[in-house]
């Protein structure tokens, strides 16, 4: 017992040591930081592209397509859909977009009767008179605001500079990256298990199945619910007579990636936008809300999301807070997944382990 304690005490002082030693030489890294959060982007959507049409893919090889033909059929349809996608999409939304730019005016306005209503109100009065902050600060910091309003924009021209730049460099590098996923990615495993001992290949290829198969349940399943309910919040919002409602539904389809926060996320534009209506429809775009993610939740997940995920909800929300504390918007979207598979791993781990020991 003591032998192991100077041992696992060596061990954890190296670690200590290893992970001192490189935040002072940090700066030797950065290249190599530089280069991974170059790639991660484009690597990341060409992988759920990938996990989204590799059954498409499998399809045409069970039925004796050669493997580089199915690839170029899989493109042209690709590139098929986001062609129509596209000419949908954008014709509708810059319509909608010119037509949120020309009545702004009349929003502003009524955003100010708000105001002012709300000014007149007791509870705001009474608000006024407290010292918790003073009118006097919130005009000093009202004032520093907008004393900062042109760096602001100097800065906001910068960053959409860099997004411009990262967009571009995502729409030509995926195409390629994802031609080598699907081209080779059913190698990966093989070559992989290679560098374990051969006892534990067999084991190793179980693993890399397993694994396959959560991301590709969880991705592919979650683009169909995010579709759905894309197009049935959409289909509530024309019902109830919300302006921009084509706008809102994607918003709401896009923000359903992120689970349990998202729908709350996706339904705050909408709710703002039927308060500028009137405070009734805010009302109704609620009503349209719930009933779309009841429906979602009891019945298009269940049916439609794999079972192999098998994660507590408790588990999903406090991953989602504590992951976008410091992650954002990215981390919250790839918590899930990300658990999903390191839980697989450690589970075939564990399994293992107990297996050994059994035998012995």
């Amino acid at each position: 017992m003591k032998s192991k304690v100077h041992f696992w005490t060596l061990e954890v002082l190296m670690v200590v040591a290893i992970i001192f030693i490189c935040t002072k030489i940090s700066f030797l890294f950065q290249p190599i930081g530089i280069f991974i959060s170059t790639l991660f982007f484009p690597i990341l959507i060409a992988a759920f592209l990938y996990f989204m049409f590799n059954p498409v893919l499998l399809f045409l090889e069970n039925k004796k397509v050669p493997r580089n033909l199915s690839i170029l059929l899989l493109y042209v349809f690709i590139i098929t859909l986001i062609a129509v996608a596209v000419g949908v999409v954008v014709p509708t939304v810059s319509h909608q977009l010119m037509d949120l730019v020309t009545n702004m005016p009349t929003y502003i306005k009524v955003g100010r009767e708000y105001i002012t209503d709300l000014s007149n109100h007791r509870l705001f009065q009474w608000l006024t008179t407290q010292d918790y902050v003073s009118l006097e600060t919130l005009e000093k910091n009202a004032l520093t605001y907008l004393k900062e309003i042109p760096n602001t924009l100097t800065a906001s021209a910068t960053a959409l500079f860099g997004i411009i730049t990262n967009v571009a460099l995502v729409v030509f590098t995926v195409p390629f990256i994802l031609f080598y996923m699907f081209k080779d990615g059913h190698k990966f495993p093989g070559a992989a298990v290679r560098f374990l001992p051969e006892s534990y290949r067999e084991e190793g290829l179980r693993v890399f199945k397993e694994t396959n198969e959560t991301l590709a349940a969880y991705i592919q399943g979650q683009a169909l619910v995010c579709l759905f309910v894309g197009a049935f919040t959409f289909v509530g919002y024309l019902i109830i007579g919300l302006p921009y409602a084509f706008i809102l539904g994607i918003v709401a389809a896009f923000t359903n990636i992120i689970p349990n926060l998202g729908p709350f996320i996706g339904a705050a534009p909408a709710v703002i936008v039927g308060l500028f209506v009137s405070p009734m429809q805010a009302v109704w775009v609620i009503v349209v809300v719930t009933i779309v993610q009841q429906f979602e939740s009891n019945i298009l997940s269940p049916r439609i999301m794999s079972e192999k995920l098998n994660i507590h909800p408790l588990t999903i929300i406090i991953l989602i807070l504590g992951v976008g504390n410091f992650a954002g918007i990215i981390g919250m979207i790839l918590a899930v997944p990300t658990y999903a598979v390191m839980k697989t791993i450690i589970s075939n781990i564990v399994r293992l382990f107990k297996l050994k020991r059994n035998k012995k």
